[in-house]
């Protein structure tokens, strides 16, 4: 599996975490984009805000986009309370990443 983030801050690792634990993917990145965001809304001058996920795993087979992400937003629901404001996520089967 890759696992792989530009930045590991405290939220970055804990979503790499629960990801990993509940969707089991065969391949992970987690990039932290607030930078890019700075000024607009739900950003935070301490980061860790927005990020984009490229996220492949089994457990997407024969699941629509939405079904996908709703997954994914499930696992991290506690993060999104409390701090994340965006994601923004790429949901792949192994063979759509093949």
């Amino acid at each position: 599996m890759t696992n792989t983030a530009t930045q590991s801050g405290d939220y970055a690792t804990r979503m790499r975490t629960k990801l990993t634990e509940i969707l089991r993917p065969s391949r992970l990145e987690i990039v932290d984009d607030s930078h890019r965001h700075a000024g607009h809304a739900g950003a935070d001058p301490l980061g860790e805000t927005h990020f984009n996920i490229l996220i492949v795993s089994d457990a997407f087979d024969g699941k629509s986009r939405v079904a996908r992400q709703r997954l994914v937003y499930e696992a991290v629901a506690d993060e999104l309370r409390e701090r994340v404001h965006a994601l923004s996520l790429k949901t792949l089967t192994p063979a759509e990443d093949a």
